[in-house]
C-alpha cells in the first residue's frame, strides 16, 4: 500500500513529506535503535541507580522500560534529552561484540543488571553487545549506526512516560517506559509532531466525552464502556446497517448468552489455548474450581453457533446456513494494555459463522468478501490491504493436520487472487482453529487497524463432530467460516470518531438536525418542525435553551450537528427554514416540507443533505 502525507498546513504546494515507518526503512531502523541506546546510557549517567531492561524501535520511534526508585518527571525528560545530545556530538563509534555466554554472564553480574540476566538466559550463541565508545554497553542484535554523530540531534524528542510491566506480567514489577522518536531530517520530526497534534485533536476518547457518546467508570472497572442516548444511537445505527445488509444475503439472526458452561469452551479448545485471555472460571466451591468445573464468560461466540447448528440434523438443501449475531463477548485484558474504545475488556462482535458444503466454499467466500468490501464503501473507509494469516507450521500452538490447514490456507489464497486484492501472508497471525483474511485498514492517523476479518475453519467442525446429509444420504462434514466485517463494535466506532474527527456523515450523526428559534415567539413552531422530522425518520433536537442565535449556532458547531434550521418570524410566516449545513455553509430559506424530502432522501442514500 502506497503511503501519502498531507502537505504542512500552510504550504499548498509543498511537497509531502514521508513519514516511513520503521519496517520501512533501513536508515531508521539503525537511527532509532542506537538512540534507544544513547538514551539509555543518558538515564543511566543521570540516574545511577535505574536499571535497563529492554529498548526496541517501534514504528515511529523507540523506547526504553526502566527499573528506577523514582517516577521519571517532565524535567527529568529535559535533562536526559540534553545529556542525549551531548553523547551525540561526543562521536562515539558503536562497536559491536561477540562473546560467550559465560563472559555475557560475567560481565552483567558485575554490573549488578539482574533484568539483563533474565533476557541473556533467552538469548542463544553467540551473544552480541554493542557498545558506545567504552562508556556504555548492552545486549543487543542490532542494527546500529556505526557512531553517534550519525544521529541527528535536531531529528529526535523524547515524548512521553507509561508504566509497562517486566515482559507483559502483571505480577512482575512495574517499570517505566521512556518513549521516543527519531528522524533523519528536522522537518520529518516537525511534520511527526504536527501529526501528534492532529492526533490529540481527533483523539476518541477526547471527542467521545465533548460529543456526550460513551464514558467509563471506575467503580464499573476499566475497558468496560458505558455508552450515552447519543452513543447507543451510532451504535444501534451501525446495527441496523449491517443487519439490513445481511437480511439481503440469507443471513439469519441468533441471541447467545455471556456465559456459558467451560465444557463447551474445553470442546473448542479455547480453555486450552485462549485461557489466558479469558476471565477466571467460576465454580461454586474450591473443589469444582480445582476439577475446572464451571462457567466462564465468552471470549467467542462460534461455539455458541455451532451448537445451534447442530442441534437438528441438517440436510443438504439447509446449506449454507449463516448465522448473525451482535454478540458481547469478554477478554481478561491487561490494564496497562487498555485504551479507549480501541482494547477493552467487554466489547460487541457483529457475529457470523456459516455452515456450508465444501463445494461452496469458494463461492460463499467470495459472497462474504463482496459484503465486507460493501460495507467499508459505505463507511467510505479506502485505505486498507488484505493480510492473510496463516499457521505458523513451527508452532505447537494450532490444532488440525496439516491437511487441513493447507486446505484451508488455499480457500483464502484463491478468494484473494480471484478478487484481484491486493495482499500479503503473514505466518503465525492465525486463529488457532483457522487460517484468516484479515483487513488492515490505514487511519486518517496514519496507524493501521484491524478491522474485517473471514476465517475457513475444518477443526471446529470435526472436534464438535458436525454432520449434514449429503444427497447421497450419507454423513457427511460441514466447514465453517467465521466472519465480522466490522470486527469489534467498539472499535468500529474510535476509529469512526478520529476519522472523521467527530464529524460524522450525516446517516450515522446521533443528531442530524438541529432547530434553533432565534426568539421564544418561534419556540412553538420549532417544536412543531421536530416532531414532523422525528416522523420522518429524521433525528433532530429543538434549542429551547433561550440563548442568543449565535451562541445557539457556536454550540451545534461544536456538536457536530450537521445541518442546522434557524426559525424566526418571517420563516414561521412562510413555513419554512433558514438552512445551514457542516459541509455546504449557508443554503438560506427553503420550505419546512422540502428541507424533511431532501433529508429523508439523503438518508435513504446515505449521502449529505
Amino acid at each position: 500500500m502506497v503511503q501519502s502525507t498531507p502537505a504542512h498546513a500552510g504550504s499548498d504546494h509543498a511537497a509531502p513529506i514521508m513519514l516511513p515507518r520503521t519496517s520501512e526503512s533501513e536508515a531508521l531502523k539503525r537511527i532509532r535503535h542506537t538512540f534507544s541506546h544513547v538514551m539509555a546510557m543518558a538515564v543511566q549517567k543521570l540516574f545511577p541507580q535505574a536499571q535497563v531492561t529492554i529498548g526496541p524501535w517501534i514504528d515511529y520511534g523507540f523506547y526504553y522500560d526502566f527499573d528506577n526508585p523514582e517516577p521519571f518527571t517532565a524535567e527529568d525528560l529535559k535533562a536526559i534529552k540534553k545529556e542525549m545530545v551531548k553523547i551525540i556530538h561526543q562521536s562515539l563509534p558503536v562497536i559491536p561484540e561477540t562473546v560467550t555466554r559465560s563472559e555475557a554472564q560475567r560481565r552483567i553480574e558485575a554490573l549488578g543488571e539482574p533484568y539483563k540476566l533474565e533476557i541473556l538466559a533467552d538469548l542463544k550463541e553467540p551473544i552480541t553487545l554493542y557498545h558506545l565508545g567504552d562508556q556504555w554497553w548492552d545486549l543487543c542484535a542490532g542494527p546500529h549506526v556505526a557512531n553517534t554523530s550519525d544521529l541527528n540531534a535536531k531529528a529526535f524528542d523524547l515524548e512521553s512516560v507509561a508504566g509497562a510491566y517486566w515482559r507483559g506480567d502483571e505480577k512482575r514489577a512495574q517499570l517505566q517506559r521512556i518513549y521516543g522518536t527519531a528522524w533523519e531530517t528536522p522537518e520529518q520530526l516537525q511534520e511527526h509532531q504536527r501529526r501528534q497534534e492532529e492526533r490529540k485533536r481527533r483523539d476518541h476518547r477526547k471527542l467521545g466525552k465533548e460529543l456526550g457518546l460513551f464514558i467509563f467508570a471506575d467503580v464499573v472497572g476499566p475497558g468496560l464502556p458505558l455508552w450515552t442516548p447519543k452513543g447507543t444511537v451510532l451504535r444501534s445505527t451501525l446495527e441496523s446497517f449491517l443487519r439490513d445488509e445481511q437480511s439481503k444475503r440469507g443471513y439469519l439472526g441468533v441471541v447467545t448468552p455471556h456465559i456459558a458452561r467451560v465444557d463447551l469452551f474445553k470442546t473448542s479448545g479455547h480453555w486450552q489455548n485462549y485461557r489466558q485471555d479469558m476471565f477466571p472460571l467460576m465454580a461454586d466451591n474450591e473443589a469444582d474450581r480445582l476439577a475446572e468445573e464451571g462457567f466462564v464468560m465468552k471470549p467467542m461466540n462460534c461455539p455458541f453457533h455451532i451448537q445451534i447448528y447442530k442441534s437438528e440434523l441438517r440436510s443438504y438443501r439447509e446449506l449454507p446456513l449463516r448465522l448473525a449475531e451482535f454478540g458481547t463477548v469478554y477478554r481478561y485484558e491487561q490494564s496497562g494494555e487498555l485504551g479507549g474504545l480501541t482494547r477493552v475488556r467487554g466489547f460487541t462482535v457483529d457475529d457470523s459463522h456459516l455452515f456450508v458444503r465444501p463445494d461452496q466454499l469458494d463461492d460463499e467466500f467470495l459472497k462474504v468478501v463482496d459484503l465486507i468490501l460493501s460495507v467499508f464503501r459505505s463507511l467510505t473507509l479506502k485505505n486498507f490491504k488484505a493480510r492473510l494469516s496463516f499457521r505458523d507450521p513451527e508452532s505447537t500452538k494450532y490444532i488440525g493436520s496439516d491437511a487441513v490447514w493447507e486446505t484451508s490456507q488455499g480457500a483464502l489464497r484463491r478468494a484473494v487472487q480471484t478478487l484481484g486484492m491486493e495482499y500479503f501472508e503473514a505466518p503465525g497471525e492465525a486463529a488457532f482453529y483457522g487460517p484468516k483474511l484479515d483487513f488492515i485498514f490505514r487511519d486518517a492517523l496514519d496507524r493501521e487497524w484491524q478491522l474485517g476479518t473471514v476465517q475457513v475453519d475444518y477443526n471446529l467442525p470435526e472436534r464438535f463432530d458436525l454432520e449434514y446429509v449429503a444427497e447421497d444420504g450419507s454423513r457427511q462434514r460441514p466447514v465453517m467460516i467465521h466472519r465480522a466485517p466490522f470486527g469489534s463494535l467498539e472499535r468500529l466506532i474510535g476509529i469512526l470518531i478520529e476519522e472523521f474527527a467527530g464529524d460524522f456523515p450525516l446517516w450515522l450523526a446521533p443528531v442530524q438536525m438541529r432547530v434553533l428559534p432565534v426568539t421564544a415567539d418561534q419556540l412553538e413552531f420549532a417544536q412543531q418542525v421536530g416532531d414532523r422530522c422525528l416522523a420522518a425518520g429524521v433525528r433532530v433536537e429543538v434549542d429551547s435553551s433561550g440563548d442568543r442565535l449565535g451562541k445557539m449556532v457556536r454550540n451545534a458547531e461544536k456538536a457536530r450537528i450537521p445541518v442546522m434550521a434557524v426559525v424566526g418570524a418571517k420563516e414561521v410566516e412562510t413555513t419554512s427554514l433558514n438552512i445551514r449545513t457542516r459541509r455546504q455553509g449557508e443554503l438560506g430559506a427553503l420550505p419546512v416540507a422540502e428541507v424533511i424530502d431532501r433529508l429523508s432522501l439523503a438518508l435513504a442514500n446515505r449521502d449529505d443533505f
